[in-house]
């Protein structure tokens, strides 16, 4: 990101960069916020649910709490929304800027239990980084 400001080129490369290089991932991405709705923004995988509503799923209870979740198992979790029958777990971050939810970073993977609170604290990070070098 050195060097870019353009808040959809780093995303983009971030999505990429998350893929490429955590273990165990099967998709990598954003939502972004439009209205009270979070779109599909850049991603890695196979393709995704464009729209998630108001507190639908994993990605819109991160959005509503404004606090990342973790779940262990998606198939526990009430109201998750099946883009990827092969996903298992997953971690959503939200993107946070004066208070308002930009959107989310959302990774699944295959594997039950994969994302602990390590990685929560190591996605935040991420996501803070992204943000701070980009213009909102």
């Amino acid at each position: 990101m050195e060097g870019e400001r353009d808040l959809l080129a780093n995303l983009s490369n971030c999505a990429a960069i998350l893929f490429l290089n955590l273990s165990q991932v099967n998709w990598s991405g954003f939502y972004l916020s439009k209205g009270k709705d979070l779109v599909l923004g850049p991603f890695q995988g196979k393709p995704a649910c464009t729209r998630i509503g108001p507190g639908r799923g994993v990605c819109g209870a991160a959005a509503l709490r404004k606090q990342t979740v973790v779940v262990p198992d998606v198939h526990d979790f009430p109201g998750h929304i099946a883009c990827d029958v092969g996903s298992r777990s997953e971690i959503v971050v939200p993107l946070m800027h004066a208070g308002q939810v930009l959107g989310v970073l959302d990774v699944d993977s295959p594997i039950h239990s994969r994302f602990d609170n390590l990685d929560a604290a190591r996605l935040e990070d991420v996501v803070s980084r992204l943000l701070q070098s980009s213009d909102i």
